[in-house]
């Protein structure tokens, strides 16, 4: 799978245009939680949108696609930012901060969602918080095609980097294992329309990212030293910083095409 923010910013989007129906964007949520709430930050925006104050209990993620509607918002853009790379998030601000914490977030016009797991990441409630953004926040994404040339480097070297560190030979049947990684991050549904070079850059990512999750993963019952576990972090930290950049580039990609799609039928 890509990113609950990535999925939640191409489906709005696609709904916001009239290229998606709103049932098939809670459809494709649910890969991500069976159960989603959505709350607003403070008092003064939750009336606004019309949802409740973040402290109550939260309301379904249908209501999250009529308050938008209500906003009357735009397309979606994705940021994920991590520390020492906030781009996307404007000045400081609450939704900054919760956003670097999520490592994820969606930007609209004059709002930022960001998600968090409550109880456990595979059966837990996935909440949607909802922040005023107030000064427009400019696009940050670079153009697809260098993002999927970085993005196709980083595929080499994260393989290079497995052999490196010997991956292979320390876990039995790591082959089968990335496989079975790679085809359940790489299994998300999208819309109709969906531009298929942007489809074909997040599926990349995504088996990017399974690499970078196995090469960070210790052997079992291996102990890693502090200064090679900071090695292989440092040597990593460029296919990351790749893995988002292509996510948040194909996502641009997508909404635009979406939005243009829409336009035209």
């Amino acid at each position: 799978m890509s990113s609950p923010s990535a999925t939640m910013a191409v489906w709005s989007s696609a709904w916001l245009s009239g290229a998606a129906a709103a049932d098939d964007v809670l459809d494709a949520l649910r890969d991500w939680a069976e159960a989603h709430e959505v709350v607003a930050a403070d008092e003064r925006l939750a009336t606004s949108l019309e949802i409740p104050e973040r402290g109550e209990a939260g309301t379904g993620h249908a209501t999250l696609l009529a308050a938008l509607r209500r906003a009357g918002v735009n397309g979606a853009q994705l940021v994920m930012p991590v520390p020492g790379d906030v781009r996307g998030l404007g000045g400081p601000s609450q939704f900054g901060t919760e956003a670097l914490k999520a490592g994820e977030a969606v930007v609209f016009d004059g709002l930022g969602i960001v998600p968090e797991h409550v109880g456990r990441t595979d059966s837990g409630i996935l909440r949607w918080t909802v922040f005023e953004v107030p000064q427009p926040i400019p696009p940050v994404t670079v153009p697809l095609g260098e993002a999927e040339h970085e993005l196709t480097g980083a595929m080499r070297v994260a393989a290079g980097i497995l052999i490196e560190l010997g991956v292979a030979k320390k876990r039995a049947g790591v082959r089968e294992e990335l496989q079975a990684r790679i085809a359940e991050r790489t299994k998300s549904s999208w819309p109709a329309g969906m531009p298929q070079r942007a489809l074909r850059v997040l599926q990349r990512a995504a088996e990017v990212a399974a690499i970078l999750e196995l090469a960070m993963e210790d052997e079992p019952g291996g102990a890693l030293s502090a200064s090679a576990a900071h090695k292989r972090a440092e040597a990593l930290r460029p296919l990351f910083h790749a893995v988002r950049t292509a996510r948040c580039a194909a996502v641009a990609d997508a909404v635009r095409a979406l939005a243009d799609h829409a336009g035209r039928v």
